[in-house]
Parts: structure tokens; C-alpha cells; sequence
């Protein structure tokens, strides 16, 4: 069950935390991996780990909020063979109200989180069409639903994620395409541990606690548990799953209160 063998997947911001985790998930599992991320170092250095792991993987240096450079990226892959699977992970977090958000950096999260997307849409669709079919993923965040403190641009372009993938869902029903998206509470990342040293220096682990307790099952998720579930929605057995989001939170959507 759940084997990728001879699929391919492409996977955004793959290099580094949640994206790396469902990386090296899907070349476990057999499929020729993809990652496509703008940090060239880091992206080499996931590539050697999962190639030393006996993974299949490709690396490619590309920044997904540029229209050409993603359609040219995802066009020289697809000459090598079909594409099976997009994962939309790339992303950047923000913290800020709406009067304490410059345009900046709304237009900075918009333009990864959201234009972001729509780019890897724009440049794959046409190739899964063409492939008769195939399964495109999102990572969308428990701030598309809910109201978290601070976080204005993040939570609105999430809430765009979400709502472009029941979009993509409904369009591509003929096409054999399946859409679904994955919804986190916090996850464990390197990401995490730097926010907290960042903003709360001499605090990190009274600050690492307090955070984890937010979730009611008292810990943050681990990457490869958001691994496990991308494996799950992209592999055959969910053949018949699609317009749907899976909320990996702890309880936190429906449990707090």
C-alpha cells in the first residue's frame, strides 16, 4: 500500500522542514522526487541526503513567484517523463495585525504563498491533463479557518490556498485530477526554534512549551507526521478523495474551549 513506484512528484519548498519531510516520505516510497526551492545550498544538501538514503531526487534552484522561471522548471521536467504529483509547500510566515502589516510584506506573503501556488498550477495542470491525470496537493494552515492572533497576511493567504484548492478540485474532475489540502496547527520545524530564539531570546524553552501546549494533545506535530498524511492523499488509496482539507492539528480546531 501507499507505493509511488514510477511516479513523480514535484514538491516546493522541498529543501528544508515540512517540505523536506514529505521529500523524503515519497522517495521511501518510490517515487523520482522533484524538489523545487529557491535556496540553492540547502536544496544540494536535501538532494545528498536522499540520495544517500537510496532515494531517487533531483534538485532544481527556482523562486515559484516567478511565472517564467516555474513554467520553464516544471516544462524541462516534464520532457523527461510524466508528472504524477505537485506539492504546493513553498511558503513564508508573517506576524502582524492589519494596521501593523506594511504593503511590503502583504505583498511579499502574497506573492510566495499565493502567487506562489497559482504559478505551480498554472505551469503543471496542462502537463497532468495531458499525462490523463494525476494529483496536486496544498499546504494550507488551521489559519485559513481560524482566527489566530497576528497573523493577517499569513491567515489570508492561507484562506486563499484553501479556497483555490476546492477551485482546482472541482475544474479538473473530468481531467482525472484530484486536489486536496493539508491543514498543520504548529509543526516542529527549524523554522520554529529560530522564531522563538529570534523573538524571544533567553525564553526559548518556557516559549517552546507554552506553544506546544496549544495544541490540546500537548505537542507540536513532527514534519514527518505531515509526511505521512501528503503519502496518504497522493498515493492511489485515496483514489477517492478530492476537494477535501485534512486539519493535522492536535485537536486544536475542535478540541479547544
Amino acid at each position: 500500500m501507499f507505493s509511488l513506484k514510477n511516479k513523480t512528484a514535484l514538491i516546493t519548498g522541498g529543501a528544508s522542514g515540512i517540505g523536506l519531510a514529505i521529500a523524503k516520505t515519497f522517495a521511501q516510497a518510490g517515487a523520482h522526487v522533484h524538489i523545487l526551492d529557491l535556496n540553492d545550498e540547502q536544496t544540494r544538501e536535501a538532494a545528498s541526503e536522499i540520495e544517500q538514503a537510496g532515494g531517487l531526487v533531483t534538485g532544481h534552484v527556482v523562486d515559484v513567484a516567478d511565472q517564467q522561471q516555474t513554467v520553464e522548471v516544471i516544462g524541462r521536467i516534464a520532457t523527461q517523463g510524466q508528472i504524477n504529483i505537485l506539492v504546493n509547500n513553498a511558503g513564508v510566515s508573517h506576524i502582524g495585525r492589519a494596521d501593523t502589516t506594511t504593503e511590503a510584506d502583504f505583498d511579499r506573503v502574497f506573492r510566495i504563498n499565493v502567487k506562489g501556488v497559482y504559478n505551480c498550477l498554472f505551469a503543471t495542470i496542462p502537463h497532468l491533463k495531458a499525462n490523463g491525470g494525476g494529483v496536486i496537493l496544498n499546504m494550507a494552515s488551521i489559519a485559513a479557518t481560524l482566527g489566530l492572533a497576528d497573523r493577517f497576511a499569513y491567515s489570508a493567504s492561507k484562506g486563499a490556498v484553501l479556497t483555490m484548492t476546492f477551485s482546482v478540485a472541482r475544474d479538473y474532475l473530468a481531467d482525472r485530477i484530484r486536489c486536496n489540502s493539508i491543514s498543520p496547527a504548529r509543526v516542529h520545524t527549524p523554522f520554529v526554534d529560530g522564531f522563538i530564539a529570534k523573538n524571544y531570546p533567553g525564553q526559548e524553552a518556557e516559549m517552546f512549551e507554552k506553544l506546544s501546549k496549544s495544541q490540546p494533545i500537548g505537542r507540536m506535530a513532527q514534519p514527518g507526521e505531515v509526511g505521512a498524511l501528503a503519502l496518504y492523499l497522493c498515493s492511489d488509496e485515496a483514489s477517492f478523495v478530492t476537494g477535501c482539507d485534512y486539519p493535522l492539528d492536535g485537536g486544536f480546531t475542535r478540541l479547544n474551549g
